[in-house]
């Protein structure tokens, strides 16, 4: 297990790495949340990227503090272990990653009206899953700037709208990592555990 490499949260500029210290040399995925609303959502979506080896970028303005205390007093133990970057505006984090439809960090932005759902697309390693808030998803600012193949959707059944934030997340990590699986790009070992096929990965700056 890498151990923390501590950053300055004060001092980070944009798309910088933030106030945690693991940096995976190859993400499984990224984890893009546009102004997430709720601490709690925020909280359990930094445990699965963890837990699968996955990077958070936080897009701000964010309704809520991530700070060393605020995290110590939300008893958010794992944080030290996350790779995170923080984004000044949705803007800002457009323009260092434009939305890309091949890989490598294809762009994959979950929204209801979306025609294609997350079993049809073919979310690979390093791709970029994008979320907006959960009072109203992605705003029409950023799906604009966004290829209608691009915009996928976790289904449900008729007459239902929604998903916790955090639940859908786990949902669309866990089925890129299906489709890793598949491919050969993540094994399983005895234990249950995810490996990079090298058994590789994870590397401190």
């Amino acid at each position: 297990m890498p151990e923390p490499h501590p950053t300055d949260h004060e001092h980070t500029r944009d798309g910088d790495f933030a106030n945690a210290g693991v940096r995976l040399e190859q993400p499984r995925v990224h984890v893009v949340l546009i102004e997430p609303e709720i601490p709690n959502n925020t909280g359990n979506i930094g445990r699965t990227c963890v837990t699968t080896g996955s990077r958070l970028h936080l897009v701000h303005p964010l309704a809520f503090d991530i700070d060393e205390k605020a995290c110590r007093r939300a008893g958010l133990d794992y944080w030290a272990r996350l790779d995170l970057i923080e984004h000044q505006s949705a803007d800002a984090y457009l323009q260092a990653h434009p939305p890309r439809d091949e890989p490598p960090a294809r762009s994959w932005f979950l929204t209801s009206h979306a025609t294609r759902s997350i079993f049809d697309a073919p979310i690979g390693v390093g791709d970029h899953l994008v979320f907006g808030r959960e009072t109203r998803g992605l705003s029409s600012e950023v799906l604009d700037r966004v290829p209608e193949s691009q915009r996928i959707s976790v289904p449900m059944v008729p007459g239902e709208r929604s998903l916790n934030l955090s639940t859908c997340v786990a949902v669309c990590v866990y089925s890129a990592i299906r489709n890793m699986y598949g491919s050969g790009e993540v094994v399983v070992d005895r234990d249950g555990r995810l490996l990079h096929p090298s058994t590789k990965g994870f590397c401190v700056e």
